[in-house]
């Protein structure tokens, strides 16, 4: 086998296992990308006027399933006022595990 055949198959792999690894490190969605989605849904809805995410995943169990989740909220504008909503997020697939409203 020549140098150059060598070197070239050594590059292949080493690019091909670089975006290997950075498809595996995205395993989870970004909290940025998970709030926006949780505004498109729920701006379907409702004017929003605020959010936020906290931005470190995490742990929650329900209905004996655990789940690695983003917690964040919501202000919407109404005609009687601002109302928040809370809402979990799960990491890995983007849904909407649960959307409640803060009385």
């Amino acid at each position: 086998m020549s140098t150059k055949k060598f070197l070239a198959g050594l590059g292949v792999g080493l690019v091909a296992g670089y975006f290997i690894r950075e498809s595996l490190n995205q395993a989870n969605i970004s909290p940025e990308r998970a709030l926006k989605n949780v505004k498109k849904q729920a701006g379907a809805h409702h004017q929003i006027s605020g959010s936020w995410i906290h931005m470190v995943p995490e742990t929650l169990h329900r209905n004996e399933m655990t789940y690695e989740v983003y917690i964040g909220g919501l202000s919407t504008q109404t005609e009687s006022g601002i109302v928040q909503y809370d809402f979990v997020v799960d990491t890995k697939t983007g849904t909407i595990i649960e959307m409640s409203k803060n009385e």
